[in-house]
């Protein structure tokens, strides 16, 4: 897994609520975004990051381990959480969670499949409906992507998540999740239907 590092600030909270929400604002409007790191030795963390600071982890389809540096103190972490505004579609929110070399992380990673399938020869169409599956592992087993093979998978056939497995990562998105599917086309259809006479 790639790493990308993020620096942030840490900021205090404001013990009354209304106090807190006029501080969130604050930070947004000035271009950060207030963030959150759960998991390590000093308990939760509250920081900032400029938004800018987040776009290369937030807006991609790769997954990375994060280089997080607060205020000068480093640490690795994941991205656990995300919000976004929902009419400007700009970052309001971001969850961390700290990660060590002894201890399994919880993450999605996503599927890449690989090779022509039987069914798409014979003119099905290949459809990915599992984008990504959630795995458990220590953080530096995870892959970037999981490479499913398809070279096999006729027409109408599909691949549920109970037939796969990789080496060191614990699947735990359910076992009856379809992956992927061969499906008719109108045209394989014909085929089939011409086929049979």
């Amino acid at each position: 897994m790639k790493s990308i590092e993020v620096k942030g600030q840490k900021r205090e909270i404001a013990a009354r609520s209304s106090e807190q929400a006029r501080s969130l604002k604050e930070v947004r409007k000035n271009g950060g975004v207030p963030c959150v790191l759960y998991g390590g030795a000093e308990g939760v963390v509250h920081f900032t990051v400029p938004a800018e600071g987040l776009r290369n982890l937030v807006y991609t389809p790769n997954i990375y381990v994060v280089e997080l540096d607060i205020d000068g103190k480093a640490c690795k972490a994941i991205m656990k959480d995300i919000q976004f505004h929902p009419v400007k579609d700009t970052i309001l929110h971001v969850d961390f969670f700290q990660i060590t070399e002894a201890n399994p992380i919880v993450m999605e990673v996503p599927v890449q499949l690989e090779g022509l399938a039987e069914g798409v020869k014979a003119g099905g169409k290949l459809v990915l409906q599992s984008r990504k599956l959630k795995v458990k592992a220590l953080y530096n087993t995870i892959p970037e992507k999981l490479i499913v093979n398809v070279a096999h998978l006729g027409l109408g056939k599909t691949v549920q998540v109970r037939e796969l497995s990789f080496e060191g990562l614990e699947l735990l998105t359910a076992k009856e999740a379809v992956v992927c599917a061969v499906k008719l086309t109108r045209a394989a259809r014909g085929a089939a239907a011409a086929a049979r006479g």
